[in-house]
């Protein structure tokens, strides 16, 4: 790979998941490039994680994936977050036509002494559109604990446990590792969350799958990463932030993640930080962008650290999520 040519806001290929919970809204709603299926359920639009790589597909760059870059620009892609092993954060989009199973994902020091190691799994969701009845489950309901939640599970009335709030566009929630939580059905949803893909599935409502059998539990694994003293989860309320056109969504020791709102030209970066963008309203250009078209509402982009402070144009007015390291 040339390090002659500067980095630039870089584009990558989505990679599509099917499950049995997902549906047609990744194509409908957010304009990707699906087959005919019903189940599309995620978009992984910007990943380092094994096999699974996010491929430039624009540009000077076009053809390297995200670990290529990590490997041979880092300093320029992560500025004073280099060096790292691969890319530490990994952004996709969920389409939730059913409830998903209720799971767990492990902290950094369970998911170091898995085979092979992994990063451990914090997430914040952000909630594209929620149909009516809409439920996020977060963390276990104030007086339950690991105990009352293993009982159950094993009663198979876990979501007795189980604290819930209906959200709302625009809500945002923070799950830590070790908090156990499900996205309910009729929800489009953003996510950021650390390079990893370890969840232990804890109870799936008692659900079968496509063969007819229940689909596989991961009761020890589970019960032990479950951290009990996080409480249940809610929907974040905003901060603000030095910028009227930004706030503040979530924030914690593995990302941070801001929500800008504006109709004039704004600009992201130059702060020496890799920036996560991720189109959530209308439309906007990047200037720099090599091609040379508005990222549309449901696209991606990363302005790698070497770009420095890049103008950001709405079409109209736009909305847009800035995930960054902290």
């Amino acid at each position: 790979m040339s390090t002659t040519q500067p980095l630039y806001p870089l584009r990558f290929k989505p990679i599509f998941r099917r499950y049995l919970w997902g549906g047609r809204r990744l194509g409908e709603v957010l304009g990707k490039a699906i087959g005919p299926e019903a189940d599309y359920a995620e978009s992984w639009e910007i990943v380092d994680h094994g096999e699974d790589q996010s491929v430039v597909v624009a540009g000077s760059l076009e053809g390297a994936t995200l670990h290529d870059l990590v490997t041979k620009r880092g300093g320029e892609l992560l500025g004073k977050h280099h060096p790292q092993s691969r890319f530490p954060l990994l952004f996709k989009f969920l389409d939730a036509q059913q409830t998903l199973s209720v799971q767990v994902h492990p902290d950094d020091a369970r998911a170091a002494k898995l085979t092979p190691p992994d990063y451990g799994k914090t997430e914040a969701w952000y909630v594209i559109d929620a149909q009516p009845d809409s439920l996020i489950f977060a963390g276990l309901k104030r007086g339950f604990d690991r105990d009352t939640l293993a009982r159950e599970l094993h009663r198979g009335t876990a979501e007795m446990c189980l604290h819930r709030f209906e959200p709302t566009s625009g809500d945002c929630v923070l799950l830590p590792a070790g908090l156990i939580h499900a996205i309910g059905a009729g929800l489009l949803v953003a996510e950021i969350q650390q390079s990893s893909d370890t969840t232990y599935r804890l109870f799936d409502w008692n659900r079968v799958g496509p063969d007819g059998k229940p689909r596989q539990l991961h009761l020890d694994l589970g019960l032990e990463a479950v951290d009990d003293r996080l409480g249940p989860g809610e929907a974040r309320v905003p901060s603000a932030t030095n910028q009227p056109e930004c706030v503040q969504l979530a924030a914690c020791d593995k990302f941070v993640l801001n929500r800008w709102q504006f109709t004039a030209p704004i600009t992201i970066g130059g702060d020496d930080r890799c920036h996560i963008l991720a189109v959530v309203g209308g439309s906007a250009l990047l200037d720099g962008d090599p091609t040379g078209k508005p990222v549309p509402f449901g696209g991606t982009a990363i302005l790698p650290a070497a770009c420095g402070a890049v103008k950001i144009t709405p079409v109209g007015e736009a909305t847009v999520l800035d995930a960054t390291l902290p």
